[in-house]
């Protein structure tokens, strides 16, 4: 018997609009210790069958057909005692938010002893003995310690192993995963991939795995569900669905994910055009058919289509939701965009010399105290070297904390340099806080950020918050023309003209970040930091949005400055790359140097935390132990010490390492002789 099966599912909410069907015929079986996948767009319907799954659908949401079964059970028919019994025991959750799921005002060690005297009945002191083994299953260091801490003093990643810990503390036959590792560095995803499989076999528990990541279903996945406005649109094993996709749209989503053979030059990214209907205005028949190229007018959109198996030699248990699947030519399906103009690297426009960004924190510790000093110093940045020049693109990579966004800040104005130069045009802005700083070098620097939402004013209009920029530089100051360039502006960014008079909650989140983009060149910068622009977007809003600050940059000659966790977007649009760790620089080089060896050991352990949408890439295991030490503590020596798995010695805890020149341009800062990282085997190569 299936641990889950569900068939014919159709879930709608109910609003004074009328009735929104959210998920329409949906079928999925699970079995014991069986890893599925859910992919697809934001708005297909995901996190509703999730949620319909644990009966959370609110007071107006409802299933309106179809059956869920857990373990034989009918879920749609229990009712409220029976389902709370089930929740946290049998079937079990975690949040993609790991803050919205635990209380702040509670200890770790209360939340967690809470789920099996609840569910179980168990003595306090069993359930404290429990949820400290669970925390050291789920590899948190000092479980005694965390179970003393509220969740603010914890990190993501360590938040996020608390989530699961919570979630497995019942031995859950079902565990749902909705987005767990979007907003986590790519190294913490790695451990919290890698956890939840080990946790998976060792319990047998069964995983839905919810994401809009490909990448990451071909590394967590047995089979994968791919969803498109609300229904299942193909199904298969994992291996079947990367080698060979047989929908449309699953053909469009493989188009959008920079794969290691991508270049933004040669082979640019095409992202699906339109966007995804509201479950209200689905058109009739296929509900792709307006954004497929394969689209046939009096067949796609004659009647409903239903999903059928496709019966072609091993690919038997695959189905898929279209007509003319057995029609389409994969090659044809498989878009590559044209080849585009690489821009022309001019002379350098900012140049980092011995950059310095310490913050001063008042130390009450008793041995502070006897010492008589009392003050410390978070090194935020420390000696930052690296130049980058017009038209070029420069990544900065590394995990949350090493400093990247600091930097960031003072070369905008928000902080001032403790230490070093930043010359930009030649000028030292550095020690240069904003208000001394003059209009045109204001104009000059701009900045897109990761959450356009926080940015964006509510109350305010998108064409005037774009005119003000326009006004405030001095670009234009008569009427006409400042409405005439904001309008050009939003053309710029691919958004209709009658965008201008909308306002953000009007948007989507592709649409408001296109719209950050617009307002970031709308006083003709030099240089553009990009902090973070597509982590938080689907791969296909993400695709255009990428391909958009390309077109501009080639367009304007601007220098962009990257800041991601997120090594595949880098190596797709990347010139050169600057890899940091606890405020200092690791490694730089250009992309084709940095993705090769020789390799800093740390640059090595971020390659492979990087999951890859095809199957035919190998990749060497490395997941680092730990997290990152404290910038107002960091270790002696190299930075990097405490968790690297090719430490030489105690040279490493007690020097500095020296920067090794292992090419023209390319610097690695490691005490490992060069010859020896030379030798390192590649960490992604294509399997024979």
């Amino acid at each position: 018997m299936p641990l889950l099966e569900i068939r014919d599912l159709c879930i709608s909410y109910y609003t004074r609009a009328g009735e929104i069907p959210a998920v329409v015929d949906f079928s999925l079986v699970l079995k014991a210790g069986e890893s599925v996948g859910l992919v697809g767009e934001s708005g297909c319907g995901k996190s509703t069958v999730a949620m319909g799954i644990m009966q959370y659908l609110g007071n107006n949401g409802g299933i309106v057909s179809g059956s869920i079964k857990f373990k034989g059970r009918e879920l749609t028919t229990l009712g409220g005692e029976e389902l709370r019994r089930l929740r946290g025991s049998e079937i079990a959750m975690v949040y993609q938010e790991p803050m919205a799921a635990l209380n702040p005002s509670l200890t770790i060690a209360s939340q967690l002893m809470e789920v099996p005297m609840v569910h179980e009945r168990v003595t306090q002191s069993e359930a404290r003995e429990r949820a400290l083994k669970l925390l050291a299953d789920v590899h948190l260091p000092d479980p005694e310690r965390i179970m003393a801490a509220y969740p603010h003093q914890l990190s993501g990643g360590q938040q996020q192993r608390v989530v699961i810990a919570m979630a497995l503390l019942s031995n859950p036959s079902l565990l749902l995963l909705d987005e767990p590792t979007t907003a986590l560095d790519v190294t913490v995803e790695a451990g919290i991939v890698e956890l939840i499989a080990e946790l998976s076999r060792k319990f047998g528990t069964a995983l839905l795995y919810i994401s809009h990541n490909l990448s990451l279903m071909l590394e967590t996945c047995d089979r994968v569900c791919v969803m498109y406005s609300g229904e299942v649109i193909e199904e298969g094993a994992v291996d079947s669905i990367f080698t060979w996709p047989k929908h449309p749209y699953t053909h469009g989503l493989f188009s959008c994910i920079p794969l290691p053979d991508a270049d933004k030059n040669t082979r640019p990214l095409v992202p699906i055009r339109g966007q995804l209907p509201l479950p209200h205005e689905r058109p009739p028949g296929c509900n792709f058919g307006p954004r497929c190229d394969f689209f046939k007018q009096g067949l796609c959109d004659a009647q409903d289509i239903a999903i059928e198996p496709v019966t072609v030699g091993k690919d038997a248990d695959h189905c898929v939701r279209c007509i003319r699947w057995n029609d389409i030519d994969p090659s044809d399906a498989i878009t590559v965009g044209p080849s585009k103009q690489a821009v022309a690297v001019g002379d350098i426009v900012l140049e980092v010399k011995g950059m310095q960004k310490y913050y001063e924190v008042d130390d009450r510790s008793i041995r502070a105290l006897i010492s008589g000093g009392g003050k410390r110093y978070v090194k935020a940045n420390e000696a930052l070297d690296f130049s980058a020049r017009r038209g070029e693109t420069v990544a900065i990579v590394g995990e949350s904390g090493c400093g990247k966004s600091t930097f960031a800040k003072v070369l905008m104005g928000l902080e001032t340099a403790t230490g070093g130069e930043i010359r930009l045009d030649g000028i030292n802005i550095g020690e240069m806080p904003v208000r001394e700083r003059s209009a045109k070098q204001l104009a000059s620097l701009q900045m897109v950020f990761q959450n356009p939402n926080d940015t964006l004013n509510p109350s305010h209009t998108i064409g005037s918050q774009i005119s003000r920029v326009i006004r405030k530089f001095g670009v234009e100051s008569d009427r006409a023309k400042v409405a005439e360039r904001m309008l050009r502006l939003l053309d710029l960014v691919k958004l209709p003209r009658d965008f201008a008079f909308r306002r953000p909650r009007q948007l989507s989140s592709g649409q408001k970040q296109r719209v950050g983009i617009a307002r970031a060149f709308a006083g003709n910068p030099s240089m553009v930091i990009a902090d973070e622009p597509v982590s938080a977007l689907d791969v296909s809003v993400a695709a255009a949005v990428t391909e958009l600050l390309m077109d501009i940059q080639r367009e304007h000659k601007t220098t962009l400055l990257f800041i991601s966790h997120d090594l595949s977007v880098v190596r797709y649009l990347a010139d050169r790359i600057v890899v940091m760790y606890l405020g200092r620089i690791m490694e730089r080089g250009t992309t084709a140097e940095v993705f090769n060896p020789p390799y800093h050991p740390y640059t090595e352990a971020l390659l492979s935390a990087v999951p890859i949408a095809d199957p035919k890439i190998e990749k060497r295991h490395i997941v680092l132990e730990g997290a990152p030490p404290s910038a107002l503590d960091p270790p002696k020596g190299c930075p990097f010490h405490t968790r690297c798995p090719r430490k030489v010695g105690a040279i490493c805890e007690q020097e500095r390492p020296p920067e090794r020149a292992a090419g023209e341009g390319h610097v690695i800062a490691c005490h490992i002789p060069l010859e020896e990282l030379r030798g390192v085997e590649p960490v992604i190569r294509t399997a024979c």
